[in-house]
């Protein structure tokens, strides 16, 4: 039976989704009553939830690989209020309605956040991935790291039947073709069920090339954060599920993933003020290539019908190695070691969390008008930055214990009517031992570890109105909860007799979200409109100062509006449309006021998005999209951004055996500079020129 090969995803933002069309869809507003999703702990159907829930399709991940592979791109695409990506390994600045997503998969937290070194959305291959589904705004439901939303990868569930088999090609170049600037991909997948059991092996690897420019010249290489460019990765994921019996089921997921770069590329820095991008040029860089090195296991459990009540159970654990390129920076100097101040040294982000989420959900209590989930999720989290050369702990090894009961219920007083509420009390516990910061701080500090610690009750309630057949509004307020980046705050100790319990300022960042919008799906139209604020009175704001970014602890304000809208005009024809308008500040002088923008680091352009997918025989389909990220000025000097229009097209087709693609990235060949590169970062190695032309040509056979 087709029960017998679903894995248990217990809890994770799971969702049974019916089968996809060519065209499916994606928000919540679509098809409304066919999609569950888990994604608010309570098992809220797509429709009923006040919050913003958006699901996507594993036929949008494939539309927008066939682009591009990478994560950020199909994510900027995809979600209006997420930030367009930066093309390089690190996710810093690519934020999710002006903050920090909390990424995961199946459920376990990828972010890092007691020393973020912006690397979470490079954890998994696309071609691992299910499904993603997003929550839009601050959520503590899944505790730490939410205060943007939360992006988890679903990932693959074995097919029906023995044995399913899988395979994948692709070539990617730019148009102008340039040997250096190929890159390949293989992938393959087997999966099937065999009595009580089923399983899912599947691999990938990938090596990407060079990417160039609208004018035929080499992209800078990011050769300090790191760069997806001239890089090799692979992904092996394993599943093993087994049914007790009908109700019962068991599944181990592991999942492999590591990305890192060939090392043969250096930066050669720009020139802001004339307008010229950074390139690269053949080399060879000191030390180790930057790289991310990342181990995601779980071992879920779950229980349809236990006395009328369904029980879950999940334990997890992820390992996490990510490496940074280096440089004889003053940071890392100790005449001590090298009197000539030309001391090279090259940091490496380590983290391990252990971790549980057990959740207990009861419906149809007061003749069906009542539902309750209650759980508890824990998390230990150890997290240290190493100096890899010459051995030295840069942020010493921090511990974090979390514990977080909760509760969540859903009402519904009339027919038309759903409230949703929750609470969240989150205990935190952070241990540091005694340390010494490094020589470059005022000579080195020696500082007295601690046990700082806090409680933070976090509150949610929602109302989905449904006015008319097809068509609700909502509005819901949720808080998420976050931390400030504790390894950046404790290396940069300067000053003599500190010690952790008095220095760390260890107030979370509790955000609060409102939010209230409308959808409908009428026949061929459907819409989505929602309007959201994002406050935070204690927020973490990452500035520049000397060169060096350091966490600020100031208030923050953040508001916008996304809208989504489709006409199925008919059955082969969809248009598709999506804008986001965000616009954040924050209290610059402490006086309770916000009064100063956020730069790009933080809030997205505004953005409108257009998409028309075509289905014009049983064997040929296209699509054509644009994007347009509007101009915006800051009151910061030097940080406008110019904004830009980026067309891409695909073109699939079924062969007798397998599917053909072609897809054509920045297909008008637009000459820009990222908005990251306009409007975060002033640094002339970083001005970055966006990718030009680029083909990929891929081939899938499923037997």
């Amino acid at each position: 039976m087709y029960r017998k090969v679903q894995p248990c995803l217990a809890l994770c933002l799971a969702a049974a989704l019916a089968p996809p069309t060519a065209l499916a869809q994606r928000d919540d507003a679509v098809a409304m009553d066919t999609i569950a999703v888990s994604a608010t702990r309570a098992g809220s159907t797509a429709g009923e939830t006040p919050q913003k829930i958006t699901v996507i399709t594993r036929e949008e991940i494939e539309a927008q690989t066939a682009l591009s592979e990478d994560p950020s791109q199909v994510l900027s695409k995809l979600i209006p209020s997420f930030s367009p990506a930066r093309q390089k390994l690190t996710n810093s600045g690519e934020t999710f309605r002006g903050r920090d997503p909390l990424f995961m998969i199946d459920g376990v937290p990828q972010s890092n956040p007691l020393r973020n070194g912006s690397r979470a959305g490079y954890t998994i291959d696309l071609s691992m991935v299910e499904r993603i589904e997003v929550i839009h705004g601050a959520s503590a439901e899944h505790g730490l790291g939410a205060t943007g939303g939360i992006i988890n990868f679903v990932t693959r569930r074995p097919d029906p039947g023995s044995v399913n088999q899988h395979v994948g090609v692709s070539v990617t170049a730019p148009t102008d073709y340039e040997s250096e600037g190929l890159g390949y991909k293989l992938d393959y997948r087997v999966s099937g069920a065999e009595g009580d059991w089923d399983y899912l092996l599947g691999g990938s690897y990938q090596g990407r090339g060079m990417y160039y420019d609208t004018d035929g010249d080499l992209i800078g290489v990011d050769d300090t954060q790191g760069d997806v460019m001239d890089s090799e990765s692979i992904d092996l994921l394993a599943k093993l599920g087994y049914w007790i019996d009908d109700d019962q089921n068991l599944e181990l997921m592991l999942n492999r993933f590591e990305l890192e770069g060939n090392g043969d590329y250096v930066n050669v820095p720009g020139d802001r003020s004339a307008g010229t991008p950074a390139t690269s040029v053949k080399g060879n860089p000191q030390g180790e290539p930057p790289s991310n090195k990342v181990t995601t296991a779980s071992l879920a459990y779950k229980h349809g019908d236990l006395f009328g009540t369904e029980v879950s159970a999940k334990l997890y654990s992820q390992r996490f190695r990510g490496q940074y390129g280096g440089g004889d920076y003053g940071t890392f100097q100790d005449p001590a070691i090298d009197p000539s101040g030309k001391l090279w040294d090259q940091s490496r982000n380590e983290s391990d969390k252990l971790g549980a989420k057990f959740t207990v959900t009861r419906r149809g209590l007061l003749d069906d008008r009542l539902d309750l989930t209650g759980g508890l999720d824990l998390l230990r989290d150890k997290t240290r930055q190493m100096l890899t050369e010459t051995g030295r702990e840069w942020v010493p090894e921090t511990e974090f214990r979390n514990y977080a009961p909760f509760l969540q219920a859903t009402v519904r007083p009339l027919a038309r009517v759903s409230v949703q509420a929750g609470v969240r009390h989150e205990y935190a516990e952070l241990k540091v031992d005694d340390f010494r910061t490094l020589a470059s701080y005022n000579g080195g500090q020696d500082v007295a570890g601690g046990n700082p610690d806090f409680e933070e009750t976090l509150y949610n309630i929602g109302v989905t109105v449904e006015v008319t057949d097809g068509s609700q509004i909502f509005a819901n307020y949720s808080e998420g909860f976050g931390m400030p980046d504790v390894g950046r705050v404790l290396r940069g100790i300067d000053q003599p007799n500190q010690d952790v319990d008095s220095f760390l300022n260890l107030a979370p960042i509790v955000t609060d979200n409102r939010e209230i919008g409308f959808r409908m799906n009428r026949g061929a139209l459907d819409l989505a409109v929602s309007y959201f604020e994002s406050d935070s009175d204690f927020g973490s704001r990452l500035a520049r100062v000397n060169g060096v970014y350091e966490v600020r602890r100031e208030k923050t304000e953040i508001h916008g509006v996304e809208i989504s809208a489709g006409w199925q005009v008919n059955a082969a024809h969809r248009l598709e449309a999506d804008y986001a308008y965000s616009k954040g500040r924050y209290d610059s002088d402490d006086d309770g006021d916000v009064d100063t923008d956020l730069l790009g680091r933080n809030i997205a352009p505004n953005k409108l998005l257009l998409r028309w997918n075509a289905a014009w025989t049983g064997k040929l389909s296209t699509m054509l999209q644009a994007v347009h990220h509007f101009e915006r000025d800051f009151d910061t000097p030097g940080y406008d951004f110019d904004g830009y229009t980026l067309v891409d097209a695909s073109v699939g087709y079924r062969l007798p055996v397998g599917r053909l693609s072609v897809g054509l990235e920045n297909l008008l060949n637009e000459e820009y500079i990222s908005y990251y590169s306009q409007a975060a970062d002033n640094r002339d190695a970083s001005y970055y020129a966006g990718r030009g032309r680029t083909i990929t040509v891929g081939y899938k056979l499923a037997f």
